[in-house]
C-alpha cells in the first residue's frame, strides 16, 4: 500500500512541476520575443512583392525627445527639433558597419531627394556598435561610399539613442510638424509603408 501511495504522489510532484515549467516558457521573455535585437539586425526583413500593411496615419503623438549630446553633425550645421517645427522629421537611426543598415540607405536617399523640397527633412543618428564607427574620418568615408547625402549627427556616447531607448540598427521614427512621433519602424522592409507614412505626413 505505501508503494501504491509513493508512486501516485509520484506522478502528483511530476505532473506539477511539469505545469509550473510551461507556466514559466509562456511568460519567459526570450519567448515572448519583447526584445529581441537580433531579429531585426541579422535576418533581413522580405521585401518582394508583399509590403508592410498600411496603418492608419496618426496626426498626433508623443514628443519626440531633443537632439541633445550628440557629436559633430556631418552634411549639416546642427539641427534642433524645436528649430524644425514646421517640418516632417524622419530620424534614422543607423551605424555604417551594419549590413541591414546599408540596405537601407538607397531607400531614404530616394525619399530625401524626392521629398526635401516638400517640407521632409531626413536625419541620421550615427550610433556606433564597435570602435571604429567612433571616428568622424571614418563616418564621412563610409558617408560618401553609401551615398549619404542627408545631414548626420554622431552619437558616439549613445545619448540620443537612450532618450529615444531604442535598441535597434536600423530604426525610423516619423515626427510631424508638431514633433511629435506619429509612425515607428525597425529594421529592413516595410518601405512603401514608410513612403505612404511621409506623404500622409506632409499633407497634414
Amino acid at each position: 500500500m505505501l508503494s501504491r501511495w509513493l508512486l501516485v504522489g509520484g506522478f502528483v510532484v511530476l505532473a506539477m512541476a511539469l505545469a509550473a515549467c510551461g507556466q514559466a516558457s509562456t511568460t519567459s521573455p526570450a519567448v515572448v520575443g519583447i526584445e529581441q535585437p537580433a531579429a531585426a539586425t541579422v535576418e533581413p526583413v522580405p521585401l518582394a512583392d508583399t509590403p508592410a500593411p498600411t496603418a492608419a496615419a496618426r496626426s498626433s503623438g508623443p514628443a519626440a525627445p531633443e537632439l541633445i549630446g550628440g557629436g559633430p553633425w556631418l552634411n549639416s550645421e546642427p539641427l534642433t527639433l524645436a528649430g524644425l517645427r514646421g517640418k516632417v522629421v524622419l530620424i534614422d537611426f543607423w551605424t555604417y558597419g551594419c549590413i541591414n543598415c546599408q540596405r537601407t540607405l538607397p531607400y531614404v536617399q530616394g525619399w530625401w531627394e524626392k521629398y526635401k523640397d516638400q517640407g521632409l527633412v531626413i536625419i541620421g543618428v550615427h550610433t556606433p556598435e564597435f570602435q571604429s564607427e567612433h571616428d568622424r574620418a571614418n563616418v564621412q568615408a563610409a558617408m560618401q561610399r553609401l551615398g549619404v547625402t542627408w545631414p548626420v549627427v554622431q552619437d558616439n556616447d549613445s545619448n540620443i539613442w537612450r532618450a529615444y531607448r531604442n535598441n535597434y540598427w536600423p530604426r525610423f521614427y516619423l515626427l510631424n510638424r508638431e514633433g511629435q512621433i506619429i509612425y515607428d519602424r525597425i529594421g529592413e522592409g516595410g518601405y512603401d509603408e514608410i513612403e505612404r507614412q511621409i506623404v500622409a505626413a506632409l499633407g497634414q
